[in-house]
């Protein structure tokens, strides 16, 4: 069920226009929430191959939503950080999920929504706290 309702959404997503793809609104709220950080963890908080991100990376880079440095301790290392487009672009397609999130979830009422958020929420952080543990 969940598989279905997050294809469903994911399809709805990308349907509208001018709107960064989930997997774009994903890495910019994981830059956004920890700051600025390297390319390295980028790919550990996402749970994807390195090579995954630098494409990821690149194309987020193209329409100048994140920034990419050389880290000066390490030149070898980049650092990445979300720029301010790339804030107000998160912002932007934040609500509009939530409007896709409101007619996915339509059926249920605010108690239920909340229960189910806090639910998932549980089972996000257990499993992000067995995968970090691994």
């Amino acid at each position: 069920m969940l598989d279905y309702l997050a294809r469903m959404g994911r399809r709805a997503a990308e349907a509208l226009p001018d709107t960064l793809r989930p997997r774009h609104v994903i890495a910019l709220e994981v830059i956004s929430e920890q700051g600025p950080l390297g390319q390295r963890g980028l790919a550990e908080a996402l749970r994807l191959d390195p090579s995954n991100v630098v494409g990821l990376l690149n194309e987020l880079e193209e329409h100048e939503l994140v920034t990419r440095r050389r880290d000066p301790a390490d030149r070898r290392r980049h650092i990445v950080e979300i720029s301010s487009k790339g804030t107000r672009e998160l912002t932007e397609a934040t609500t509009r999920f939530g409007h896709i999130e409101d007619q996915l979830f339509s059926t249920l009422s605010p108690q239920e929504r909340r229960t189910l958020h806090t639910l998932l929420s549980r089972a996000v952080g257990a499993v992000s706290r067995e995968h970090r543990d691994t």
